[in-house]
């Protein structure tokens, strides 16, 4: 599966870029960039000796741009594969001989940052966070590798001196757009001290020139102080071409032909302490049902709500509707109330569609999802949304939970991605590490096997979902017993499904 912002890996290879001549057909692939720019970037080499995957042609160019121009903004879109990007980077300067690199992002992204890095890399991973995090830090200082950090965590870590980090990775680097806080500051030294910089961030910044030119300043001065609410008011050209050398952008639209059109991406996240305990709960109580949606029991201290909110404002920020699906009505209820505060208030919600609801108001909702102007999200229950219904109004599809039959998931994902649909749909998996998700994603692997060989050889596979489904019941009790043992719960009561 895909990293944190990209596609599934199994790409086609880099095209060559023609030389010579006009190049409109590349130039939004390029991110418009001045010729004298893009030339300096398409002449840059880039090592894949490190590296496990293979790369879009824009991709390649914007890892090109990252090394040509050395302290850089990468600002493409969600869905484009921002992360498999930075890794080709990494890979790219460890075949140099650099030995230490940083990554610092949300704690959201941090488990899905280091399964990246060993999925597509051969680069050496060490998670800098949690109680032994200066052990760890120790020992990445000593061994090398890529360090991978939060913003929080990093303010206690002493910067490098000159030249000791060969890249240093700001992911959501919008996170410290204002220069005063504590965050901003620690970032800003590091940048200084390494010799390559690279930010990360999907939020279409040109709409904010105060707090895109707070976060080039600590790329280069020079830029930033060139840069005036004139640049950004006199047009994108304009902007683009005040910020070229340290700023690439490119929305789906400008490489829709090199874009699968189905991206999916498994999102790990870490429990919180408050999701572990909720979790533990469940486990004792040996209740399945309870365990799959623990994550969302305490909201104010939810790992995966905390990611999903992350993902609807960036989606809504760059126009795009989202569907969220789970199981659970109560689950649904929890989003829909986090959803109505902070920066995603704004966004227009509708649902929850649920089983209990009949079927003509079903598609009036979905109906309403679709004329509304701009983002929205709609909140579905998969098991009544996953047939009937056409949602192809949305481009990016949030799943709360591993579902037990993969067949409902598939027929749920087909619901926005159809015919009709002129964007790719990015599909989003939360999953927590170590529990219940883990083991049903396993499971489920095989399930999934077996059902799209079937789906080959059959016609009437989406009409008979049963027909490669083993006993509920019976993964129900397993994972369990499993859970309870590996948890240590010898007194914990039998398993149920409810």
């Amino acid at each position: 599966v895909g990293g944190p912002c990209g596609g599934r890996p199994g790409s086609p290879p880099p095209r060559r870029a023609a030389r010579g001549g006009a190049p409109p057909p590349r130039a939004p692939a390029e991110g418009f960039l001045p010729e004298e720019i893009a030339e300096r970037v398409r002449t840059q080499q880039l090592d894949d000796s490190h590296r496990r995957v293979s790369l879009r042609g824009y991709q390649a160019f914007g890892a090109r741009f990252v090394l040509a121009q050395r302290k850089v903004i990468l600002g493409d879109e969600m869905g484009l594969g921002k992360t498999i990007q930075a890794i080709a980077v990494l890979a790219h300067l460890a075949a140099e001989g650099q030995s230490h690199f940083m990554v610092v992002c949300p704690a959201s992204v941090l488990v899905n940052w280091t399964r990246e890095i060993e999925a597509r890399s051969a680069l050496r991973v060490t998670v800098l966070h949690g109680p032994d995090r200066h052990y760890a830090f120790a020992d990445w200082k000593g061994r090398g590798g890529v360090g991978v950090t939060t913003f929080d965590a990093l303010r206690g870590f002493p910067a490098p001196g000159g030249g000791e980090v060969g890249l240093l990775v700001v992911d959501e680097a919008h996170s410290v757009k204002n220069p005063k806080t504590k965050r901003s500051q620690s970032v800003a030294l590091w940048t200084e001290r390494c010799e390559r910089t690279l930010f990360m961030t999907g939020t279409p910044m040109e709409n904010r020139v105060a707090e895109f030119r707070n976060l080039v300043q600590m790329l280069d001065g020079g830029v930033a102080d060139s840069l005036g609410e004139r640049d950004a008011l006199a047009g994108s050209v304009a902007f683009r071409k005040a910020v070229a050398p340290v700023y690439l952008r490119r929305n789906q639209e400008d490489v829709l032909t090199e874009l699968p059109s189905l991206q999916q991406t498994d999102e790990w996240e870490q429990l919180s302490a408050s999701d572990e305990e909720a979790y533990r709960e469940a486990v004792r109580a040996g209740n399945f049902m309870a365990m799959r949606r623990a994550a969302y029991l305490r909201p104010e201290k939810s790992a995966k709500l905390d990611r999903l909110r992350e993902i609807v404002q960036e989606a809504a920020e760059n126009g795009q509707k989202t569907v969220v699906f789970s199981h659970f009505k109560d689950v649904l209820g929890v989003v829909k109330a986090a959803l109505a505060v902070g920066p995603t208030a704004g966004t227009p919600m509708l649902g929850p569609l649920t089983g209990s609801i009949p079927a003509g108001r079903r598609q009036q909702i979905v109906d309403d999802f679709a004329g509304v102007s701009g983002p929205a999200v709609l909140l579905a229950q998969i098991q009544a949304a996953g047939v009937g219904l056409n949602m192809q109004a949305a481009s990016v599809v949030i799943i709360c939970e591993p579902q037990i039959k993969p067949t409902i998931e598939h027929q749920a994902v087909a619901r926005a991605h159809r015919m009709g649909q002129v964007r790719p749909v990015h599909v989003h998996r939360l999953l927590a590490t170590g529990g219940v998700d883990e083991r049903m994603v396993k499971m489920l692997e095989k399930k999934t096997r077996l059902f799209d060989a079937y789906a080959r050889r059959s016609a009437v596979a989406e009409a008979t979902p049963d027909a490669v489904d083993v006993s509920d019941t019976e993964l129900a009790r397993r994972i369990v017993e499993e859970e309870q043992a590996r948890l240590g719960m010898t007194n914990a009561r039998p398993p149920t499904s409810g």
